[in-house]
């Protein structure tokens, strides 16, 4: 039998983490319209409390028999549960902003995460944040600033707000995803994530769940909590084939699925000015991941720095 060499075999994962980024974001468009569509007739945190509760359950029965007890148990139990209260917290602030805003407005405001991300590397992981990053993390926030417009009308206002702190929260929880990295395995990070968001949500559940009567409600909760569960999952996978500045760009597609959708079920396309917005935060998140996979060829390649 053939085998392939080492550049080949590095080839082949590096397109298998982008085919997996693909489909991560394509699940993701499909949660998030989804999302908006059951906020309509549920609680934004009923709707938070379905897409963990069941990725939880789906993660347990997934890797439990697989890895048996022991993957249940985390080194950093701190670090876990911290992480998963920034998870949810975000995922709170999200859909609950979502009721106010469109799902390509809600994605083009949620592309400042890396810029987030870039910006507290440095007091929070010790990373060396340059001139250059800072000038791109500035400009990607006036990019925000031009999608929400402040001044404007105050249901719209609102949920940006809300989707501002998702950005935040989001981007502490990649932030202790960071931290826990050669740690804990990804299979009980990922189950952590889920128990804590649940165990949040559900302290709250007596003042607002409501049991869904119709079995259409029942199919789309499900398949947001597989779905959701799944696509985190298939997002651990690829970061562990391909490095975070080859593939956080894939992220971008979101505005582009979340723009179709949002046509398809309420007809609406975003303005001219979250168009200039959202090119101006992924013009800034592309140029800092490219300065990100710049610096660290240099490490690989002292060389590289004097050319």
């Amino acid at each position: 039998m053939k085998t392939l060499a080492p550049a080949a075999r590095k080839d082949d994962r590096l397109l298998q983490a982008m085919g997996l980024m693909v489909i991560y974001v394509g699940l993701i468009v499909y949660v998030n319209a989804a999302g908006k569509v059951m906020a309509e007739s549920f609680h934004p945190f009923e709707v938070t409390l379905f897409r963990h509760g069941i990725a939880f359950l789906w993660m347990l029965l997934l890797f439990t028999p697989r890895h048996g007890p022991r993957i249940l148990v985390p080194k950093r139990p701190g670090i876990q549960i911290l992480r998963g209260l920034f998870g949810i917290s975000s995922s709170l602030a999200y859909f609950t902003g979502l009721t106010q805003l469109s799902l390509a407005t809600a994605a083009a405001i949620s592309f400042s995460t890396p810029l987030i991300v870039a910006a507290l590397s440095g007091p929070l992981l010790g990373e060396k944040v340059g001139l250059h990053r800072w000038a791109a993390i500035l400009t990607g926030f006036l990019g925000t600033l031009i999608i929400i417009r402040p001044g404007g009308a105050s249901a719209d206002q609102w949920g940006a707000t809300l989707l501002i702190v998702s950005a935040v929260c989001s981007a502490m929880y990649q932030l202790m995803t960071r931290r826990l990295a050669g740690q804990d395995h990804a299979e009980t990070t990922n189950i952590w994530s889920g128990l804590v968001g649940s165990c949040v949500v559900l302290a709250m559940a007596p003042f607002f769940f409501t049991m869904p009567d119709r079995w259409e409600h029942w199919a789309v909760f499900v398949s947001m909590g597989l779905i959701g569960g799944s696509a985190h999952y298939l997002l651990t996978k690829a970061f562990e084939r391909g490095p975070a500045a080859l593939l956080s760009p894939f992220n971008y597609l979101q505005l582009l699925g979340a723009t179709l959708t949002g046509y398809i079920l309420y007809r609406n396309l975003p303005d001219g000015w979250t168009w200039v917005g959202a090119s101006v935060i992924v013009g800034a998140g592309l140029y800092i991941a490219r300065r990100e996979n710049r610096q660290r060829a240099t490490l690989l390649n002292p060389a590289l720095s004097r050319q």
